[in-house]
């Protein structure tokens, strides 16, 4: 279990889970976007239906696949979003000590949607991060389906939430733009490989936090079963009964759990260039 602060309360994090998404209207347009999901997932646009329609142009955590579970708010809720705050600062206090000009992130907890500078921000997404308001979104309920995933644990938490500050990171730097941009190659751009540069750099986080003693034993593993929770592959699978790596937009499993440990291994983000990469 990672040494955490139970009480520790974050200055970036915003917490709309008390109010409606901005005027969205919640139940009419989610049985819609619920039958737009089971309508593309019968006919093989999942991906197409979840990242532009639900997910607009933010960095999710996973591509289709898995939809978080719905759960009314009570201490776990509480409980989580305490460790999501003291993680989140943990991570960005050490980006400030080790990236020169780090801006920090905000994040924002909803329930089902929200609006984001990226468009409608859905729970199905999975958690992600929009470049455009530089903000890492989390409905608390994915949480709940990552342990259904076989993947419990608090670092496992704390792995999805590095990932996401690893593509603000990269938004920094100027490299999102590489996924779609002019410089990509591939049918899905380099997509794969931006994904797979956020779990080394989640990795280098992890590297950190061990060596400050945050980390118990058993909490690398639990980071490694999130990973590999989530690859394109599994996701596929469990989703579709078949494997399309055509399609592929986060990486497999394997790849993930690599990545993951490269970061942690080398704990230098020079070691996370995925885009020089021969083989990923």
């Amino acid at each position: 279990m990672v040494r955490y602060d139970p009480d520790h309360q974050s200055e970036d994090v915003e917490d709309r889970r008390g109010r409606r998404s901005g005027g969205v209207a919640g139940a009419p347009l989610q049985l819609l976007l619920n039958l737009l999901v089971l309508v593309g997932r019968r006919f093989g646009l999942m991906g197409v239906l979840v990242v532009l329609l639900l997910a607009g142009a933010g960095y999710a955590l996973m591509g289709p696949g898995l939809a978080p579970t719905t759960a009314p708010p009570g201490a776990v809720d509480d409980e989580n979003e305490a460790f999501v705050g003291f993680v989140l600062d943990d991570i960005q206090d050490t980006w400030s000590s080790r990236l020169r000009g780090y801006e920090r992130a905000r994040l924002v907890l909803f329930r089902q949607m929200t609006r984001t500078a990226c468009g409608l921000g859905q729970s199905a997404t999975g958690p992600f991060y929009c470049p455009a308001d530089r903000q890492v979104y989390i409905d608390l309920s994915f949480f709940d389906a990552l342990s259904h995933l076989g993947a419990p644990g608090d670092f496992a938490r704390a792995y999805v939430i590095a990932h996401e500050v690893g593509h603000h990171i990269q938004n920094q730097a100027g490299l999102l733009g590489r996924a779609h941009g002019p410089d990509a190659v591939g049918a899905d751009g380099n997509a794969v490989r931006v994904e797979l540069q956020a779990d080394c750099l989640a990795g280098v986080w992890a590297s950190a936090a061990d060596g400050r003693g945050l980390l118990e034993v058993g909490d690398l593993e639990e980071g490694l079963r999130a990973a590999g929770a989530i690859g394109d592959d599994r996701l596929q699978q469990r989703s579709e009964g078949q494997v399309r790596p055509e399609s592929f937009t986060h990486g497999t499993s394997e790849q993930r759990m690599r990545w993951f440990q490269v970061g942690y291994r080398e704990a230098d983000p020079a070691a996370c260039d995925t885009f020089s990469a021969r083989e990923l």
